[in-house]
């Protein structure tokens, strides 16, 4: 696993001439302006990484895929939690609230969404209404009653902030799993599918 490219993983290398044909005119300004593309949960050919461009505006996402060949640099979310870039939004005051918390709670965890791309990459992607998106890897299961106490830290902060647990098997909302919803919905590159046990996603309902 040490080589796999993950979700939320930003990677550098694409190139205009890399796109295909059809591709919008903002994608071929992201990209020509040396923005990186972001990991995304699809399946793609042995030598290819599903990957999505992000733009300026919010509806301005597109899907496609790049060469694993053609990765020039990785940043991981895990990477970007002690990043400082001087900026007083709400979304990074609300980072450097939880992240004692987050510290301190035994897990890696990392920063996603706009807050990760703009850490990584100095591209403006913030506002003042922006969400704050952060990762938790949980390779064991967090326990519910636990899952419900990071949420009562997360609603302490100053914006909205949703946080994924990413198990093994694909990544689920730390609300949904804290919240008394006897199933829960995970996603992996596949398919998104309700399970009982996002860690061991076989066990259904009788």
């Amino acid at each position: 696993m040490v080589n796999t490219y993950l979700a939320h993983d930003l990677l550098w290398g694409v190139t205009p001439e890399q796109l295909p044909a059809d591709a919008p005119s903002w994608v071929i300004e992201s990209i020509s302006a040396g923005q990186p593309v972001v990991v995304r949960r699809a399946l793609s050919a042995p030598d290819q990484i599903a990957v999505g461009v992000r733009g300026r505006l919010r509806e301005q996402r597109y899907a496609t895929s790049m060469a694993t060949a053609a990765i020039s640099r990785r940043v991981q979310p895990e990477e970007l939690c002690h990043v400082d870039i001087g900026r007083d939004l709400p979304a990074l005051r609300a980072l450097n609230h939880l992240r004692p918390m987050l510290d301190a709670s035994g897990w890696v965890w990392g920063v996603s969404g706009s807050a990760g791309f703009e850490l990584a990459s100095g591209f403006a992607a913030l506002h003042e209404r922006s969400d704050l998106d952060l990762i938790l890897r949980t390779p064991q299961p967090l326990a519910r009653t636990q899952a419900l106490e990071m949420v009562k830290f997360l609603d302490a902060t100053v914006c909205q902030v949703d946080l994924q647990l990413q198990t093994p098997f694909g990544a689920v909302a730390l609300r949904e799993w804290a919240s008394s919803a006897r199933r829960v919905l995970l996603k992996n590159a596949t398919e998104a599918c309700l399970v009982i046990d996002p860690w061991n996603p076989q066990e259904q309902a009788a």
